[in-house]
C-alpha cells in the first residue's frame, strides 16, 4: 500500500499523539485522499511570487537542527519545474552552517511566511547547493537586487501543505505602507486643490 505523503511529517509517534488528543480522525481523512500536496501547482507557484521571507531548516549528520532566514524581493524563490524550486544564496556572514549541513544530510524544510495576508506554507524535501554554475545563479538573481550571489540552493519538493492562519500576526511591509500613505496624501492634495478652486469660483473666503 502506498504511504500517504503526509507521513513525511506524521510519524507513528506523531499519530499516537494525534490519537490521544483527538485530531487523528481528521488527519486520517486527509491521508485517505493521499495526504499533502506533492507537485508544485499554480497555487504554490502564485504564492511564491508574493514571498519575500523564508526560513530554511536543515540538520547535520548527528541530527542537530538549524534554521536560517532567507529573504529577498518578492518572488526571489523561483519555480524550476514541477518538483523543484530554487533561489540564489547571497554572500552573508560566512558561517556556512546550512551549506555544511546539506553536504552531510540533504533533507531540508522550508517555512514560507506571508504576514500581510496571514498565510504560511510548509515544504518538505531535499536540497542541494550548486556553487559552480554562475549562469544559474545569475538567472535566479532578482532584477536590480543589490546582493552578491555566492551559490544556488535547489530544493526538490516531496510534500507541501498550507497552515491555518490562526495566531499569525498581521504585519504590513514598510514599502506597501509608504505607497499607501503616498496615495492617500496625493488624494488629499487633489481634494484640497478642488476645494480651493470651488471657493475661488464662488467667492467664498479661503
Amino acid at each position: 500500500m502506498t504511504r500517504p505523503s503526509s507521513d513525511i511529517a506524521f510519524t507513528p509517534s506523531v499519530k499516537a499523539f494525534q490519537t490521544a488528543r483527538g485530531s487523528r480522525e481528521a488527519y486520517a481523512k486527509q491521508e485517505a485522499r493521499g495526504g499533502f500536496n506533492t507537485v508544485i501547482d499554480e497555487n504554490l507557484a502564485e504564492f511564491l511570487t508574493e514571498i519575500d521571507t523564508a526560513y530554511l531548516a536543515t540538520s547535520n549528520a548527528a541530527g542537530q537542527p538549524y534554521a536560517q532566514h532567507r529573504g529577498g524581493p518578492k518572488g526571489f524563490i523561483r519555480v524550476i519545474d514541477a518538483q523543484t524550486i530554487g533561489f540564489a544564496d547571497y554572500a552573508g556572514n560566512r558561517q556556512y552552517v546550512s551549506t555544511g549541513n546539506l553536504a552531510d544530510n540533504d533533507r531540508a524544510f522550508l517555512f514560507l511566511m506571508d504576514y500581510a495576508n496571514r498565510r504560511r506554507v510548509k515544504i518538505w524535501g531535499r536540497a542541494r547547493v550548486v556553487a559552480d554554475d554562475p549562469a544559474l545563479a545569475a538567472a535566479l538573481m532578482p532584477d536590480g537586487y543589490r546582493a552578491r550571489p555566492e551559490q544556488v540552493i535547489l530544493f526538490e519538493v516531496e510534500a507541501w501543505d498550507v497552515n491555518c492562519p490562526q495566531h499569525i500576526p498581521q504585519k504590513i511591509d514598510a514599502a506597501a505602507v509608504a505607497a499607501g500613505l503616498a496615495k492617500r496624501d496625493a488624494r488629499i492634495a487633489e481634494l484640497e486643490a478642488e476645494l480651493a478652486a470651488l471657493k475661488l469660483r464662488s467667492g467664498t473666503p479661503s
